[in-house]
């Protein structure tokens, strides 16, 4: 692991602070009149979820650390727990379903996902930044409704409601942000 001095902090820096792993998720420099400067750091701990707002100094000194990162596939779930293959040594891990929060929806099988480990700790899992959804309820398609924000609510087959423009009908696949909820284009 690397010391870095308080003002080489960046958001997603995985840093070791108070005992804990904890994620920089927004961080401001300021420069006050009286006094040196600090960067103010919002962090997020991997473990618990817990938020802390922390000052560094720039001679303060932290730990970064390197997250080692696998891609897996994922297979199936049972009893709130994912299970998942590492695609190179066909070893199989179980996850609880809470490490993906309320983007479980979105896993798909037979999906790659990314998982995040300290030592043999998974920590977090990336999906990918886009998944195919079929819509399975919305409103029909009106004619002549062609005004530029007016968007519609749609039901897609994983149960997640989101927003699309008025063109998409019911059973359409289309592409959707796994990170914002939000529709990108037709599929």
């Amino acid at each position: 692991m690397a010391k870095i001095n308080g003002n080489e902090i960046r958001p997603g820096n995985i840093l070791e602070h108070d005992g804990g792993l904890w994620a920089a998720v927004k961080v401001n420099h300021v420069k006050p009149g009286k006094g040196g400067a600090f960067a103010q750091v919002e962090l997020k701990n991997l473990r618990d979820g817990r938020k802390l707002n922390e000052r560094f100094r720039s001679e303060d000194k932290v730990e970064q650390v390197r997250l080692e990162q696998k891609d897996q596939q994922f297979l199936y779930e049972a009893d709130d727990m994912l299970t998942f293959m590492d695609s190179e040594s066909f070893e199989q891990i179980e996850l609880p379903a809470d490490l993906l929060g309320d983007r479980r929806p979105f896993l798909q099988d037979g999906m790659t996902v990314t998982i995040e480990y300290y030592g043999d700790e998974a920590l977090n899992v990336s999906l990918p930044q886009k998944v195919v959804c079929k819509v399975v309820e919305t409103e029909p398609v009106v004619k002549g409704q062609t005004a530029a924000n007016s968007y519609k609510p749609a039901i897609l087959d994983n149960g997640v409601r989101i927003m699309v423009p008025p063109f998409i009908a019911q059973d359409e696949d289309i592409v959707v942000h796994t990170e914002t909820f939000e529709y990108s284009e037709r599929a």
